[in-house]
Order: C-alpha cells, then structure tokens, then sequence
C-alpha cells in the first residue's frame, strides 16, 4: 500500500527509538562479566573496631604541633609520620599540619579517631604513601573532622595526591563516630586499592569526586552524606575487569552530585541500604528534551550562581517538582488512572493502583548544579546518572528515591532487577541498558521520564513496574544513544534481530506520550498483566513492533491514538481484540467491557484522551460477543478468529474484524 507524504512524515516525526550504547564521553564497550563473576566479601577484619590501648600509640594534636606516646609515629616539620604496623589513637585539633602513612609494604596500620580535627593548608590532611592495609576507626560518639588545600605543594612519592585523605594502599573506614571531609583540592577520600566502609557517619564535600576506590568500593553500613563537585561514589580501574566494582548491601546515603551518583567501571550491585539521591540538578535540568535531542544547556539551566560550592556545601537547593509536568505529560496533581478487574480475570484486582505512580521521593530538593568533566577520569564525561555501570548493574535490595538529569539507572551492559524499590524521576531515561534488562522482582515506580525503560532486550516476570514517560514507555531496539533521528530506533521498520520486550509475570502499568509497549523486533506477552495509557497522537500507538507480537498468557489493555496503533500478530494464542471508537473519547472517561452475559471484564479510566483499544486475558474467548462503553458511545465486537480487529503482521494498524454499532 502507497504511503502518502503526510504518512511517510509522521512515521519519520515519531517512530521508535532506544539506544544500545552510551552518549556520554566515559562510555566503552560493555564487558561480558556480572556481579556473580566477582568475589565482593567484606573480611571479618574490616568490620573489627577493637583494639589494646596499652600497646597503642597516643598523639595529641596541639594546634601547629603533636605530643607522641608510644612507638611508631613521629612529629616533625608539620607533618605527623606513621612508620609501621600498630594501634595510633590520634585526639585534639592541628590547624595546620597533616599525617602521613609510610610503613612498611606488608604493615598493617590502625588508626583510632576519638575526637580529632586535622587541617591542611596546602596539602592532603592525611596520606597513606605505603602500607598494606590502614583502617580507620571513628571512635563511638567522636567527631572528627579532615581538610585539606585548595592547592598542594607536593612533590617525589606524593606527586599525584589529590585526595583530603588519600590512600596508595587498600583502605577501611569503620566504627560508629562521624567523620567530616573537605576536599577543597578535588577528591574526598581516595583509594588507589581497594575501599571498604563498614560503618560510621561521613559527612563528605568534595570538588570532585568524594568516595572512590580504584580496585573497588565496598559498603556494608553507615551514614552517607555526600556533596560532590563530579562524582559521588567512584570506583574506576579499567585495566582489570574484575575489578573497578562497587557493592552496597546496608547504609543510608544522601548524594547531591553534579555528575553520576554511583559509578563503577565494571559492575555496580546493591543489596541494600537505603538512598537518596540528586544529580546534575535534577529531572527538572533534563539532559534530553522532548523531542529527544540532548539539551545543549542542560549544564547552564540553572538559577542565577550556576553551580559551585559555597561554605563547603553547594551554593543552594531548589525545590523539586511533585508531578509530571515536562513534555506534556499527566497534569498538575493527576496521576494515571486506576483499573480494576470486575470479575474477569477470577476476582483479582487489576494492576489499577499499581498504575498510581507516585513521585521521586527525591525530588523535593534540587541542588543548583552544573554538571562538569572530572579531571580525575581517563575520559572526561558530563554524565549527570544516579546509578552507573560499565558492564553490569544490579539491585536486589534497597530503597532508593532519585532525582536526576541524566539517566536513573544505567549500564553500558546489563541491568538485572530482582528485588528493592526504586522512586525515580529523571530527565532522560528512568532505567537504561545497553543489552538485557530484566526485572523479575521488587517495585520501580518512574514517576517521570524521556523514555521510562529502555533495552535491546527487556523481560519483566515479577515485581511491580509502573512507568510515566513523556516519549516510549518500554522501547527495546539496536542502535546508538545519542539524540534525535540518532536514537536508536528511529526511522527503523525493518525488525532488529535479537532485539524483543518480553512480559511474562508481574503488574506493569504504562502512561506514555509516545508508544506504550515498543520493540523494534518482537513483543512476547507470556504472563502477568500489563496496562498500558497510550499516546493521544496518532504518530505512535499503544503497541508498536516491527517483527511479532504474540501473546500466549497475561492479560493486556492498552488504550492510544488510532492511525500508527496494533494488534496482536498471528502466531498468538491467546485471543486478542482491538477496537477503534468513531470518536475520541473523552479523558476521566470510564471504559468498561462486558461479555455477552453481561459480566464486566475489564473497566478502565484513561486521564487522557483516546480512541482504540486493545485487549486480551484467557477470558476472552473465540465466538463471543464483547460490547465496549466508553460514555455515550458503544461498540460491539465478536472474536471471529484469534486475533480480531486490526493488523496481524506487525504492519500499521487498521480496523477489522466484525464489529456493530
């Protein structure tokens, strides 16, 4: 069938469009190895806080000077030196002086903070120049607080210290004081080894990054909070794939960054822990706009001041946006409508409430930012995404409420979701991978989003997903990430190979201003009962694929825009029905569908306006008679076949099937 010219220009305006790599600067390609390739334990030693204090070395700090007791340490020139293996209980105040670590490569160092305040003029407030291991311990009730220079006389083996405390060998911070860290140079507390935190209150401020490991940053408590100039939490060895990974199982985190909240090279898991995080200025500073072109002023569009830090802290927070106001999507103080099931689909409720999405628990404050290339990394990169990995990221715990510019979550290779709850509101996309992204259990709630999830691939089989997108709810495609006619998808109709969203349990529940459920190759709908509130333009649909749609289980309504809409293809087994009004049904507008006896089998409230609907559950049944109410308008449709009404090929919609007045 011809094309008309204002056909072909609709199509090319608002075809499908995802991304299979990474836009920003930092991005390579994704590594094969997961989370379960890599050995993330924390020792029982990190987690130890005890110690002998008659064999320990006591120092006093006394403004520009320190008393030693004990073996091990020595004062001279401003600069407390640490020589070997042993307890070091330090206390007092230094104005201007700093601790150096340089004990022997197999030493083990243990240094007790109770109640110590280090200041730095013009050089780290700690380094640890060589040791095997030094642990610091926050004494219980302490507080202790570590600045460095805005500018470092260094030189020889401390050349490349750039850190408030900077470590050379593998670093533990532990017990249950608090810890305050200014770096006012570039980084927080650095190791060029391994990170481990196992408890304790830190308070960091950073000009660039504020926590990072090189080998690995591995988290088991405490409390986080974390203002960083780039970077929140680090870790960035590419020269080892096994390596350059963070783990988080428990702690409470606050993180205002300009650029990624939580990056790793590698693989970034969370099994805990609970988050609160901001980044790059939040959703309402998106890094996409609406029409999917990257916002060349996302770095600027900020309040008079820009970013930067003042006393410490960023300059200033704004306040956050509750709702979904960007790119036309849900109104001021509406959220997506309820559905529940009237007894067909054996008396459960329909997936209705879990279509309530609430907003980014994050979002009630915005730090004004800008996001900046952080000097420390290999490659410089305005990233501005909550959670990042370089291969493969998982959560299957925590609770996490985000508020970001860039992408939520993100992973230049797999995405792997079994449990926790995520709140995100983010100015690109809500969740992001490269290749496969799979949920099978917890609650993601994306409250706002360019698009909600993207993938190659994507399989949800459990847990509660509920999307609000300004572009694709769920779009699966091969292709680059960048903006635009770029994106990947776009202007595609010919079917991705490998590329399918596959649904085959759980409670799904999409609001889209683009296509609802979109792959660039198949749709497979095996379980689980998915709602879809589809585009009002008839430049997208409800459903859209370019290679099968089957659906074999589930239930499934999904209501949009006729002209671009679809059905279910051949090779479904389960019977599927799209129905088109005569007219544009009102938004708040009950639809509710009976059987042939009268029994309600789906009722639905769209807070939009639509005209087509598709529909199918193991109650619908070939040779019924179904009749459709949407207001003052009817339709009556029988199922003469498995797929009844609309394409059956994967091609553009139209009408069909038999349907009265």
């Amino acid at each position: 069938m011809a094309l008309t010219a204002a056909l072909i220009l609709a199509i090319t305006s608002f075809a499908s469009c995802s991304k299979s790599s990474s836009a920003d600067g930092s991005s390579q390609e994704a590594s094969s190895i997961v989370a379960s390739d890599i050995d993330m334990k924390i020792d029982a030693s990190d987690l130890e806080v005890g110690y002998d204090e008659s064999s320990a070395c006591r120092i006093t700090l006394d403004g520009t000077s320190a008393s030693v007791s004990g073996d091990g340490a020595a004062w001279k020139d401003g600069v407390l030196t640490i020589s070997k293996a042993g307890t070091y209980i330090l206390s007092g105040k230094l104005t201007s002086g700093r601790v150096l670590v340089d004990a022997g490569k197999n030493d083990d160092v243990h240094i007790v903070l109770a109640g110590a305040e280090i200041t730095s003029s013009d050089n780290t407030a700690m380094t640890v120049l060589q040791a095997d291991k030094v642990s610091i311990t926050l004494e219980e009730n302490s507080v202790n607080k570590f600045t460095d220079g805005s500018e470092y006389k260094t030189s020889g083996d401390e050349a490349n210290a750039d850190a408030c405390i900077f470590s050379k060998a593998d670093l533990t911070i532990n017990g249950s004081g608090s810890l305050e860290v200014n770096g006012n140079y570039k980084h927080g507390v650095l190791s060029k080894d391994d990170l481990v935190i196992t408890g304790g209150k830190l308070t960091v401020t950073s000009k660039s990054t504020a926590v990072s490991g090189k080998d690995s940053v591995r988290i088991s408590g405490g409390e986080f909070d974390i203002s960083a100039g780039t970077n929140g939490i680090k870790s960035d060895n590419s020269e080892d794939s096994t390596k350059g990974f963070i783990s988080i199982t428990g702690g409470s985190f606050k993180i205002v960054s300009n650029n990624d909240a939580i990056e790793a090279q590698s693989v970034l898991k969370t099994d805990g822990g609970t988050f609160d995080i901001t980044t790059g200025g939040g959703s309402k500073n998106a890094s996409t706009k609406q029409d999917g072109k990257p916002n060349g002023d996302w770095q600027k569009n900020m309040n008079d001041g820009g970013g930067g830090m003042r006393g410490g802290r960023m300059k200033e927070r704004m306040q956050g946006e509750d709702g979904m106001q960007q790119g036309g999507q849900m109104p001021d103080g509406q959220t997506p409508p309820d559905m529940q099931d009237k007894g067909g689909f054996g008396g459960k409720q329909m997936p209705g409430n879990a279509g309530d999405v609430q907003p980014a628990a994050a979002v009630n404050e915005q730090p004004v930012v800008t996001p900046t290339a952080d000097s420390s990394s290999e490659e410089s990169s305005t990233s501005a995404k909550a959670l990042k990995a370089g291969s493969d990221l998982e959560i299957t715990g925590g609770t996490f409420g985000i508020d970001s510019a860039d992408d939520a979550v993100h992973s230049n290779g797999r995405v792997n979701i079994t449990g926790g709850k995520l709140e995100i509101s983010s100015g690109d996309d809500g969740i992001h991978a490269d290749k496969d992204l799979i949920i099978s259990g917890g609650e993601v709630n994306i409250s706002k989003s360019y698009e909600g999830i993207e993938g190659m691939t994507a399989t949800i089989s459990g847990g509660t997903v509920n999307v609000t997108a300004s572009d694709d709810g769920i779009n699966c495609a091969g292709g680059s990430d960048t903006g635009s006619q770029d994106r990947a998808g776009r202007n595609e109709f010919a079917s991705q190979e490998g590329v399918y969203l596959k649904i085959t349990g759980g409670n799904v529940t999409v609001n889209s201003n683009g296509d609802g459920l979109d792959s660039n190759g198949d749709l497979l709908v095996e379980g689980g009962t998915t709602v879809v509130y589809g585009p009002t333009n008839s430049g997208n649909g409800a459903l859209d694929y370019n290679g099968k749609a089957t659906i074999t289980g589930g239930s499934v309504i999904a209501l949009g825009a006729v002209g671009m809409e679809q059905n279910f293809s051949e090779g479904s087994t389960q019977c599927s029905v799209l129905v088109d009004f005569d007219r544009t049904v009102d938004a708040d507008t009950e639809l509710t569908i009976k059987d042939s006896s009268g029994k309600t089998v789906f009722t639905a409230k769209n807070a939009k306006t639509w005209q087509g609907v598709v529909f199918s559950s193991a109650d619908i049944k070939q040779g019924q008679t179904y009749t459709l109410t949407a207001g003052s308008s009817t339709k009556t449709v029988e199922v003469t076949s498995t797929v009844t009404g609309g394409s059956n090929g994967g091609q553009m919609g139209g009408r069909g099937g038999k349907m009265n007045q």
